[in-house]
């Protein structure tokens, strides 16, 4: 027996069963076998040479366990370089990347390194992300790049069926076809997101992104002040940002928001109401929210302004303070805040904040205060499952975009975990599920097992679902429901009794299911 064998084996025995446990026994066998402390990568690898797949193996040995513990795994895939519509002063624009984005950055350099093919991009991440123990049959595709709205409906179409045969294993003739086939493949898209400016959200392009099986789209909404946008020559207001949210959200899609704090002609108290009126005002309230600091980059026109101190880039300690106002006093339960900082190395930063763990300083910081974050994404239950807590079902209500909108949550009493969501929409002439996901460590679709360390595959979802078709037919008085699923998740809903009606899941709720 190796080493490697000898921890394998104390991990199926029960022998080890945390990371702290895994950490000590990998350095008492190093010295007992004379050989160098094995990573978990290497672990994973020789296990997998004997084609086991043991769950309790894998979640002890898998490495940054982050990537899978929301749910599901993303992936993130560049288009091509291309012309941006839009002429922002902070955008910087490096030969052979799409605009905004950098070669260093990790997803932009895997994309590079694979000439922007989606095929060779989603194939490279799965194979990363299966090496590192992660389960990858449920994905979450975003597509990144310019502005997806402006690219060539021939390329659009073409680089989204590569998504859906790179996650098939098999080319298709058509893009439904391959939709189709990934609705029992082995990796199955559940969401598929893009970015895109506001102004070109109108009723022809919520079309074609649902015939493409979007099911999420991220604005660059950037500011709510006009002249913010104005300065930094966005080429659009907010008023286009209202019209668009209205019609994503009448669509059933989840809207994210891009925002940028420290844009020039902003301040700390402009930033913070910006947010304010976003989560006050009814005709904003997006679902989840990238909030990134404003960076200068050598070439852009921001950088002169900076260099000749035109521009004056707020302090670190200025930015944490406005994004702790922020998550303390304005965010609502209903919102997941992805991202606080992009991927940019400190190298290619010439002015602004630097500090790439910002989540964690907050985190720190907030903690040493005495409270934490409602947003989703700080209260997911990821690696804190206990099995057979009880679990609690809350409602709320609000008005966005002219419809209401209900958050269902399964949440523990003290609220401070939450397990599974779903979010549904009236508006006035249909009622419509615009997402649902149970949190926690991924699980295979083809594991039916009760696992003591994920909330999934425990009757959640359906349990949410079975909820929002009460709220619809007895409140909002509709005899049908719909749901903007992802191309993956149709066999789901399909065995919850709903079906398939163009681009959308139905079904009649005027009798109990």
């Amino acid at each position: 027996m190796d080493i490697n064998q000898e921890i394998i084996e104390k991990i199926k025995r029960g022998e080890i069963k945390t990371r702290e446990e895994l950490e000590k026994a990998k350095k008492v066998a190093s010295k007992k076998y004379k050989v160098s402390t094995p990573t978990n990568s290497s672990l994973l690898k020789f296990y997998h040479k004997n084609k086991e797949r043991d769950e309790k193996v894998v979640s002890v040995l898998r490495t940054r366990p982050v990537r899978s513990l929301s749910g599901v795994v993303n992936v993130s895939v560049l288009t091509k370089p291309f012309p941006c519509p839009g002429r922002c002063i902070y955008c910087p624009e490096e030969k052979g990347m799409p605009k905004s984005y950098l070669k260093n950055e990790p997803a932009a350099m895997r994309a590079f390194n694979n000439n922007f093919h989606p095929v060779k991009q989603i194939r490279t991440r799965l194979k990363a992300l299966e090496e590192t123990g992660h389960t990858t049959e449920k994905l979450e595709v975003r597509i990144v790049g310019g502005t997806w709205s402006f690219y060539p409906d021939i390329y659009k179409i073409w680089f989204i069926k590569s998504c859906y045969e790179a996650c098939n294993g098999e080319k298709s003739a058509t893009l439904k076809e391959a939709q189709e086939k990934n609705e029992k493949a082995k990796h199955r898209i559940v969401c598929l997101s893009v970015e895109t400016r506001p102004d070109y959200i109108d009723k022809e392009e919520v079309k074609k992104l649902r015939i493409l099986g979007v099911t999420m789209v991220e604005l660059g909404v950037q500011s709510l002040f006009d002249d913010v946008l104005s300065f930094i020559k966005r080429g659009h207001g907010v008023k286009e940002t209202i019209e668009a949210t209205k019609l994503l959200k009448e669509a059933g899609f989840k809207v994210c928001y891009q925002v940028m704090l420290n844009l020039p002609k902003s301040s700390p108290e402009k930033d913070v109401e910006t947010f304010e009126r976003m989560f006050s005002d009814s005709d904003f309230r997006p679902d989840f929210l990238k909030i990134y600091p404003c960076l200068v980059m050598e070439g852009t026109p921001l950088y002169s302004l900076w260099k000749s101190k035109q521009y004056v880039s707020f302090s670190g300690d200025e930015l944490v303070e406005i994004i702790l106002k922020i998550k303390k006093d304005i965010i609502p339960s209903y919102v997941r805040i992805q991202r606080l900082f992009r991927d940019i190395p400190a190298e290619s930063i010439g002015g602004g904040c630097k500090t790439s763990n910002l989540r964690e300083v907050i985190a720190r910081k907030a903690n040493n205060e005495g409270w934490r974050c409602k947003c989703i994404r700080c209260r997911e239950v990821r690696e804190r499952y206990k099995h057979g807590e009880e679990v609690f079902l809350y409602e709320e209500r609000y008005q966005a975009s002219g419809g209401e909108e209900v958050f269902l949550s399964l949440e523990n009493k003290e609220k401070d975990t939450i397990y599974a969501l779903l979010r549904l929409r009236d508006n006035n002439h249909s009622a419509i599920i615009r997402e649902i996901k149970t949190y926690g460590s991924s699980i295979s679709i083809s594991d039916k097992g009760d696992f003591l360390y994920s909330p999934q595959h425990k009757g959640m979802g359906r349990m949410l679902i079975k909820k929002a078709e009460e709220i619809a037919r007895e409140d909002f008085k509709k005899d049908k429901i719909a749901v903007i699923a992802g191309v993956g998740t149709r066999d789901y809903w399909r065995s919850n009794g709903y079906e398939l009606r163009g681009t959308y899941m139905t079904k009649k709720i005027n009798s109990k299911f």
